[in-house]
Parts: structure tokens; sequence; C-alpha cells
């Protein structure tokens, strides 16, 4: 038994936001639909490289595992009443076109609710559905910018850069399989589905939190600050030996703490007494902590100041975190064969862990209309 157990999804979406939404759904036990138009179906399957062996592209198989795979055509009338046959067996339906166009369709909310009341209706777009927001494209890098994200990402305010995977689209899926999550209980009570309406824009500003919330509560507009923290010091990456290392120090008995281990008797200077304080005099505590760590190498560190409880680490690649997640028991990758086609392929798991109702790994990405 899984936490979605009965539950069936008919997921419109392509790309990113919806269908990481609708796979986490799957992995809980939904049955999911995802369909495709013809032909050549959702953008990313051919966003590559890299490929898998058999040639499926790996951004398309990271989002689409526990899926069945069907197409139609919604511009015809055949592909539409297929689409709205499946419609009628689902409880939640997922969609991320351009604002809009399911109306055209003739597969907006308001004449699917009529239809079927009790359907739970997803919309994902870049900016709301104002006319203003409807003119402008809703691609994961122009939110980023548009947002104030890539202000604050980078080296300094003169080099503004993106986050190195289309995060605001994560997280927009993250918020539509919340709203999903909260619409199913509602229904569970009173019978009667609703539209959820999910946006990238209002995404990442919710997202960039203390950032964003900065400027809502206090005026103040943040800008990058490489590594560093706005109001946590130290709270940044130092060069080590021989490589860099991550030190997080969130309150003033780790800095203590991490002054002893340093063995600098810098914690009872009045620079540095209190995390305020610290931040003011940020530059004068780095010329102290920089000197110290390149004395010696990261792991040394890392492993002195673990001993007293104090957050430290180094910068790992992919490999090295999948192996660090690997070594501390966290299973990061499953390897699934598909019963459809026989393919073997692995993806990263599922950060959830129920301990009652556990996710599944059921089928791997589908081939285009693997199930019509």
């Amino acid at each position: 038994m899984t936490a979605l157990t009965g539950i069936k999804i008919a997921d419109f979406s392509r790309v990113l936001a919806g269908p990481y939404a609708s796979m986490l759904l799957g992995d809980m036990g939904a049955e999911v639909i995802k369909i495709e138009r013809p032909v050549d179906g959702d953008d990313t399957r051919t966003w590559g490289p890299p490929f898998n062996e058999d040639g499926t592209s790996t951004y398309f198989q990271s989002v689409n595992r526990n899926k069945l795979g069907v197409t139609a055509d919604l511009s015809t009338a055949a592909g539409k009443a297929k689409a709205l046959e499946i419609i009628g067996q689902c409880d939640v339906l997922i969609e991320n076109f351009t604002v809009g166009t399911m109306e055209e369709f003739g597969f907006g909310y308001e004449e699917l609710h009529k239809k079927f009341p009790k359907l739970i209706y997803c919309s994902i777009s870049g900016f709301g559905t104002s006319e203003l927001a409807k003119k402008l494209p809703g691609y994961d890098l122009l939110v980023q910018g548009m947002s104030g994200l890539m202000s604050i990402t980078g080296v300094d305010s003169e080099s503004p850069t993106k986050v190195g995977v289309a995060l605001v689209d994560v997280i927009s899926g993250l918020h539509a399989a919340l709203g999903i999550s909260a619409a199913l209980v509602s229904r569970a009570e009173t019978g009667i589905g609703q539209k959820i309406a999910v946006n990238l824009l209002s995404s990442a500003l919710s997202a960039m939190v203390n950032q964003s919330g900065a400027f809502a509560g206090a005026g103040v507009t943040p800008k990058a600050m490489g590594n560093a923290h706005p109001s946590i010091a130290p709270y940044e990456v130092y060069k080590a030996k021989d490589q860099y290392l991550i030190i997080a120090v969130g309150n003033d008995r780790q800095f203590v703490d991490l002054a002893r281990v340093l063995n600098l008797d810098i914690a009872t200077d009045s620079r540095f007494e209190s995390n305020s304080a610290r931040v003011a005099n940020r530059t004068a505590l780095n010329e102290f902590l920089n000197q110290k760590f390149m004395t010696e190498t990261a792991a040394f560190w890392t492993e002195k100041l673990a001993a007293f409880g104090v957050p430290a680490g180094p910068i790992n690649s992919i490999a090295e975190g999948v192996k660090l997640a690997t070594d501390i028991g966290l299973d990061p990758i499953v390897r699934i064969t598909d019963s459809r086609s026989g393919k073997i392929s692995k993806t990263i798991a599922n950060p959830i862990i129920f301990s009652e109702t556990p996710v599944t790994y059921r089928l791997g990405a589908p081939d285009l209309g693997a199930d019509d």
C-alpha cells in the first residue's frame, strides 16, 4: 500500500516543473498517465547529451519514471476525444501549456469542472494569467533573471549567475505537488475538486525566503556576495591547503569552538563576540581564518571541527556527493527495469521516506506512446 494508491493523474505537462510534480506523486503510488503529442512528444526527449545507451535522454528520464505513456493530438477531434476519456477517469489533471492553450482545446478548468466536479486541476505557468503575464515566456532561466535570483547569485553584483540547475522549475514542481496533495485532502472532506495555480515567478520569490523577505520586511535589496552569507559569519568557503572548505557557523557557541580548534584568540575580540559583530567585521575575521585554514588540508580541518560539532566539509562534485550519500546509507540511486520494454534505467531516488507507505519504483520513463 502506498500513500496515493487509487489516485489517477492525467499529466499534460512537459519539460520539468509539471513532470517533476507528477513523478513525485507517481512514486507515492498514483497512476500517472503522461499525455504527449504524437511524433516528437515531450521536448526533453531530445535534450542531450548525455543520452543512455538506448538513446534515451537522461534529462527526460530524470523526471518521468512511474508513468504510463500515451499520445494524443489535441488539435484533432479524435485526439480530444481520447484525452477527454482519460481525464474522465482521473482525479487530477496537471498542465503547463502556454496560458489559454487548454481553453482553446476545450479543456479549461471551468469547462472540465462542469463535466467532472471532483477533478483537481493544476495549472503551472511562468508568470500567472494576467494579460501582461501572458506575454512573458515562462522559461526557468528567464525567471531566474527576472525574479532577482540571478542578482544574488555569483561572485558579485557585476556578475549575475544562474543556479547550476533549473531550480525555479523544480521548486514550482514541489509547490504543485504540495498543492495537489492538499487538494486531495480537501476533496476527501468536501467531495469537490478545485483549481490550483502555480507560477514560476511567485515560486522563485517565495523560495528566496530571507533574501526576498529582506526586501518585503525592511526594504533592503540584497546583492550577490559570492559564497558569503548576508546575515551570518563565518558562513562561507575558505581555501585549505589542498582544496576548498565550507565553514557554516550558525551561533556563538560554534564560533567559540571554531576559535578553540584553530587555536585563535578571537572569540573574546569585541569585533567577533556576536554574530552581528562578525557580519560587520567579516573582512577582518576572514584574514584570521584564511591564514589558518591554509596550513592544513580540508580533510584535517573537517575532522577536527566535526569533533567539536562545528559544521564543516569539502565542496564535492556530484559524483562525490552521490558517493557520500551511498556511504552513509541513503541509497541515492535506484535501478528500474521497465516491465514494458525491458529497458534498465538508473535515476536519483525520491528523497521522501515514509515509515508506513514507502515510495515505489514501478516503471522507467515511457517510450513515446508506450501505452497507446
